[in-house]
């Protein structure tokens, strides 16, 4: 180790900078006059070598800089800002400070000092490099972070590294790491129709079409590759719409469907009863293995491909996805396939298709009017938008954009019609996409900004929000109560609690920095009879002076809803579950914190003889901004690792499965119901967790975010006797007479 120098930070410089040999930690001599460092003055200074220097930074993080050029000559070491961007290293520049981060992960941080700005470094680590030690292949594989054994063996014949022996079997670290999906080997194809069914099923992103569809479904036949596409609201119609195709293509074909190969989606678990029932092999593909799939995918794919371009070429809204899809899926059925060298519609239909009477989709229609709406004078024709072709007809589809005799945006089909295929109607601004209707839902509106005044909601004037607490506001009132002995009491083990956890250390204030101060908060816990359960003190940083993106990068952390507390309580009186209750204490201080924040010392709690140094944090604290995220982040990890899993609808909701038996923890931040089919899998979960964190065991639960849990045989029932009772008291209406229907007096 060698003793800390000033390191400035520079968005001018071009190189890394350092005067001061012994700091390397490998080094490489140049030779005199061979590079030249040129100064702000047009100066020039000889550079004597080159190498690696590591900077250990207060934030208990290490910066490595290479190629850093020695130059004794230099004043002040320098950091070029340029260099560090190039390995992903930010740098920050905000008023008297600098910070680093990278990948939005603090890195560490600076202050500016005579016209520079200062890197805060505590010290500079010296270590020899031991890249010529002769040791076996194993140890320069971990070395080179487990690279493919042929750049091994590559340094070696270099010269670059010296090793005993070979490589020897494989590496179990490579192949937990590096795995990856095995090759979908071709599989032959069919000799007949109805062979072989491919089928997927798929979404455009919750992009509902005009007709209400979300979702669509293709079955395609493995001999000719001919396809059928349906549009379905939901996922439970592919099972509907398989029962509808089969029909349709075994009575026109007068074949059976052999065999089925799909995903083991939900949508799919129909098939599998009816499948058996009437000798169809149905194939189901591997788990997490789409690419098994790979015919139906494909088609999905391409099917997509064309649809996106008849949209942005027509400059049609979204929602008109659905008859593009299935004109994509008319015309791919009219292309010749790459193996079969023949149209699939050809191979299914046995001749050829006519191509004669295809159009551009999207393109401008000039629509004869039906006969009860022709007019002697005036126009005999309407603008209309040609979507497609229908399924079992000879005519077009259309979409009605101008019309004075039929109702726009309907859709109609017809034969009667010019083309104007060089047209798109919905590119003239005269016709707005926004004006397409999508029958029950908007079509893909232009965001605006209301023009309306905003007024400030209101709840009537005999609405109030009151606070009936009476506990401490400060540290001065809580040590001049009456019982301020119970307040001292709580203050100590906050205090003990912080330094078991080794939640901070004592260190001098870096130059530059700023620290945040802090703040007791006083809580009297009740029981559910309205007595004093415990006496709380809660030392909470005042995190509304921290910085964002200096001092912290994210803040979001979710709690449970109190509505998914009532179905799991309603959950529990159903199935008669065991319902306890675990607190954690301090939670907040399990969060290991990644930014370098310094705090001043607790108002009561200085500690003698050291009273200018400053709280740098090491865990996070109520009341950063960052707490929450923290701790969320540690029990969410410690949970996964042990099986439980998030529920889809509240995050803060886990459950596990194990032995025929059920637990489900509900968690608010540091309170958290435990839901159990029986007791010893409840009083497992709470010793795991108690083994992970210093928690409070509150036994059967009692209350929830002052919701009490009463339960009388199979009900539970809620109440809020307690604070009801306060409200009264504080505004003297306690001792009136009740009434089971109150009325406001005249």
């Amino acid at each position: 180790m060698t003793n800390v120098s000033k390191w400035a930070v520079d968005s001018g410089a071009t190189r890394h900078i350092c005067a001061n040999r012994s700091a390397f930690t490998s080094y490489t001599s140049i030779g005199e006059g061979e590079e030249h460092v040129y100064l702000g003055d047009s100066r020039t200074t000889h550079v004597l070598g080159k190498g690696k220097v590591l900077l250990k930074l207060t934030s208990g993080k290490t910066l490595a800089l290479s190629d850093v050029l020695h130059v004794p000559s230099i004043r002040v070491n320098i950091i070029s800002v340029a260099l560090l961007g190039k390995v992903g290293v930010k740098v920050s520049f905000e008023s008297d400070k600098i910070v680093m981060t990278k990948n939005n992960v603090f890195v560490g941080m600076g202050y500016f000092d005579q016209g520079l700005f200062v890197l805060n470094i505590s010290e500079i680590i010296n270590e020899s490099s031991s890249a010529y030690v002769v040791d076996s292949y194993d140890m320069w594989h971990d070395r080179l972070g487990h690279v493919n054994s042929s750049y091994v063996m590559k340094l070696q014949r270099l010269g670059l590294i010296n090793m005993h022996d070979k490589k020897n079997g494989k590496c179990d670290i490579c192949v937990e790491s590096k795995i990856t999906k095995k090759t979908c080997y071709h599989v032959e194809s069919q000799s007949e129709l109805l062979g072989l069914i491919h089928s997927d099923l798929a979404d455009l992103k919750q992009t509902m079409s005009r007709g209400g569809k979300n979702y669509f479904v293709t079955f395609i036949d493995d001999y000719s590759r001919y396809t059928k596409v349906y549009l379905i609201r939901h996922k439970d119609e592919a099972f509907d719409v398989f029962l509808k195709y089969k029909a349709e293509v075994e009575n026109q074909l007068n074949k059976k469907i052999k065999r089925i190969r799909s995903e083991r989606g939900g949508e799919y678990v129909l098939f599998n009863e009816y499948c058996v029932r009437e000798g169809i092999i149905h194939e189901v593909t591997p788990p997490y293995s789409p690419e098994s799939n790979g015919v139906a995918k494909r088609k999905n794919r391409t099917l997509k491909k064309i649809m996106n371009a008849m949209l942005i070429s027509s400059s049609a809204p979204n929602n008109l996805w659905g008859e593009a899809l299935l004109t994509a899926c008319f015309l791919q059925n009219r292309i010749p396939h790459k193996k079969t060298g023949k149209t699939p519609y050809e191979l299914w239909r046995g001749y050829q298709p006519n191509l004669k009477y295809l159009r551009v989709w999207g393109c401008l229609a000039k629509v004869m009017l039906p006969d009860p709406k022709k007019r002697k004078i005036g126009s005999k024709t309407s603008n209309y938008m040609f979507l497609g072709y229908p399924e079992h007809s000879a005519a077009y589809r259309f979409l009605v954009l101008k019309s004075d005799v039929i109702e726009h945006n309907t859709i109609v089909e017809t034969k009667n019609v010019d083309f104007f295929e060089h047209i798109f109607p919905l590119k003239d601004s005269e016709t707005p996409k926004q004006s397409i209707d999508n029958n029950s839902d908007a079509m893909c509106e232009v965001l605006r900004r209301s023009k309306r005044q905003r007024k400030e909601t209101s709840f009537g004037n005999d609405f109030y929000t009151y606070l009936v607490e009476n506990d401490p506001t400060s540290f001065f009132e809580a040590t001049r109560v009456p019982d301020a002995k119970q307040w001292d009491k709580a203050i100590r083990t906050e205090i003990e609690s912080i330094q078991k956890n080794n939640t901070w250390t004592l260190v001098d204030l870096p130059k530059g920095a700023k620290p945040i101060g802090c703040k007791w908060i006083f809580k009297k816990k009740y029981n559910p009879d309205g007595s004093i359960d415990k006496y709380k003190a809660r030392l909470v940083a005042k995190g509304f002076t921290q910085k964002p993106n200096i001092d912290y990068f994210d803040t979001f952390s979710p709690v449970t809803r109190i509505s998914s507390i009532r179905v799991l309580l309603a959950l529990a009186a159903t199935y008669k579950l065991v319902i306890h209750q675990m607190d954690v204490k301090t939670a907040f201080l399990n969060g290991d914190l990644e930014e370098e924040i310094y705090m001043t010392q607790p108002e009561g709690c200085v500690v003698p003889g050291q009273e200018n140094k400053v709280c740098k944090l090491l865990k996070s604290l109520y009341g950063l901004k960052q707490a929450p995220k923290q701790w969320h982040e540690k029990i969410d990890s410690l949970l996964l690792c042990d099986g439980f899993l998030p529920n889809d609808a509240d995050k803060c909701v886990y459950s596990k499965f194990e032995n025929g038996e059920c637990v489900i923890i509900c968690l608010y931040v540091d309170d958290m119901l435990i839901f159990g089919t029986c007791i010893d899998i409840v009083s497992k979960t709470k010793l795991f967790l108690g083994s992970n964190f210093e928690m409070k065991d509150m036994g059967e639960a009692n209350v929830i975010l002052g919701v009490r849990i009463i339960r009388k045989g199979d009900s539970i029932l809620l109440s809020q006797e307690q604070y009801i009772e306060k409200l009264l008291r504080k505004f003297g209406y306690y001792e009136f007479k009740p009434v089971s229907t109150p009325y406001d007096a005249l």
